[in-house]
């Protein structure tokens, strides 16, 4: 049996368990044993290294530490606790990056794989009735709960495993798993990876294909070869690139309020239905036109004729990482020329091929990069970074419009829809200005975090409305400068 039996307390070996209380459920903490294959201690790979450096900066609280994830266990697998345990101790017996630790040795933090060990694990036995009334009758919205009360603990990166499970049981099955990741050890592409094993090991019990490559083996790789030339490369497009940029991306408007840093949520099916028809026009990524429209924005509201703006890329074009389990996601930096005033058509082209430059060199030491910015004088990675930050973790990116209504009026009368929603404030935080762009349902989700001090609450929703506005006017017509 891989399943311990257990108790309201938590399991006493391992830091992060303590004591859950759930609204309309009975938890108690269990333990599920696994065996894998132990591994060498490892150096952090420089995807871990540059988060790192963001812990380091602003504390284990870190906002960006910690994924939530939920899946719902298919009804063909088997759902009582013991089978669903030993999927999950299948899945972390498979994957090394599962059973890895990060504590200092030597001085060094590194990575320190188990060849055996116990995953505390929450079992939250839901009331029936709860779950009717709040219409929860599979325990999804629970799930969801669930995962974000797991994820309300700091990890302690060193001692703990880095993820944390709930099963969510109705009428004594498994209906299912919420799982919370360090973004440590996996990115969103190897998350998708691991949940996908997880299904497959639920529906079969078994997996025939080998595990694709561990956090402690791209670490190895990165010590040698191609990838530290790829690094030496990496460090003089940074160092080119910053040289181009402005000081300040947005001018600064006024005083700080506290907490300094505010986000709000745009959600709108004018901008995701804009953005669709102008990729799909223009035979463009949809993130291209993402990254296009906020650097005129940003153009727009600074006067500046360049624009730097930071994206994140997988790195997984590179031989060997399709199906790597390990953080491998860096920041590229996309720096956009406005000087010759083009229309938002031509613009594309040229953010894509910058784009395209910033991705190939998104693969790289985040320690020399810092050195030689340093050398040249340029303040990167010393606090809050003064440019634009792009990430676009959107699941679903194409360009199907199927079902959508296209028709210019259509996608105009529904900006009269689009709500802008206010998220809890932070003291610090790593950009001045970061756009996420996440699923809504039947939209997009326009994030923006911003320091006060140069988009205070106001100006937040207008740079939001702007952004919309800017998209839906260039998914009808051409649109030359000065963009409107």
């Amino acid at each position: 049996m891989v399943i311990r039996a257990g108790s309201a307390a938590p399991p006493p070996a391992e830091p992060a368990a303590s004591a859950v209380t759930i609204a309309g459920a009975a938890t108690e903490w269990t333990v599920v044993d696994f065996v894998g294959e132990g591994q060498p201690v490892a150096p952090l790979t420089w995807g871990q290294r540059a988060l790192w450096n963001a812990i380091e900066r602003h504390g284990p609280g870190y906002v960006m530490i910690s994924l939530r994830r939920t899946l719902a266990v298919p009804r063909r697998a088997g759902r009582d606790p013991d089978t669903v345990s030993r999927a999950l101790a299948t899945l972390i017996g498979r994957h090394s990056s599962l059973r890895t630790r990060m504590p200092v040795v030597d001085g060094e933090r590194c990575q320190v794989v188990a060849d055996r060990g116990g995953l505390p694990v929450l079992l939250v036995r839901a009331d029936p009735a709860a779950l009717v009334a709040i219409g929860d009758d599979d325990g999804a919205a629970l799930a969801r709960t669930v995962a974000e009360r797991l994820a309300d603990r700091q990890f302690d990166h060193a001692h703990e495993w880095p993820q944390r499970v709930g099963l969510i049981l109705v009428a004594g099955e498994v209906r299912q798993i919420a799982v919370v990741f360090s973004h440590t050890t996996v990115d969103f592409h190897a998350i998708e990876i691991l949940l996908r094993d997880l299904r497959l090991l639920l529906l079969r019990g078994s997996i025939a294909a080998p595990a694709g490559l561990q956090s402690v083996d791209v670490a190895r790789r990165e010590q040698n070869g191609e990838e530290r030339r790829q690094a030496e490369r990496a460090v003089g497009h940074w160092v080119r690139s910053f040289d181009r940029l402005p000081v300040d991306t947005l001018p600064r408007l006024g005083p700080a309020l506290t907490p300094r840093f505010r986000r709000a949520v745009l959600t709108s099916t004018s901008a995701d239905t804009a953005i669709r028809l102008i990729a799909a026009r223009h035979r463009v990524t949809s993130s291209t036109v993402l990254v296009a429209a906020a650097a005129v924005v940003a153009a727009h509201w600074s006067g500046n004729e360049v624009v730097g703006v930071h994206s994140m890329a997988s790195n997984r074009s590179r031989d060997g990482y399709r199906d790597a389990v390990a953080k491998l996601n860096q920041l590229g930096l996309v720096v956009v020329e406005l000087a010759d005033r083009p229309d938002f058509a031509d613009l594309l082209p040229r953010v894509w091929r910058a784009a395209l430059a910033a991705y190939r060199h998104a693969y790289y030491d985040p320690t020399w990069v810092r050195q030689a910015l340093r050398a040249r004088g340029h303040p990167y990675a010393e606090g809050v970074s003064p440019h634009l930050y792009l990430n676009d973790i959107r699941l679903s990116t194409d360009v199907d419009l199927f079902g959508r209504a296209t028709e210019e009026s259509e996608v105009r009368a529904a900006m009269a829809d689009s709500s802008c929603t206010w998220t809890h404030g932070l003291d610090t935080f790593t950009w001045r200005t970061r756009i996420e762009v996440i699923d809504r349902p039947g939209g997009v989700g326009l994030a923006l975090t911003a320091d006060t001090a140069h988009l205070p609450p106001d100006a937040i929703e207008r740079f939001l409305r702007d952004l919309e506005r800017l998209l839906v006017d260039a998914a009808f017509g051409n649109l030359p400068w000065p963009w409107r």
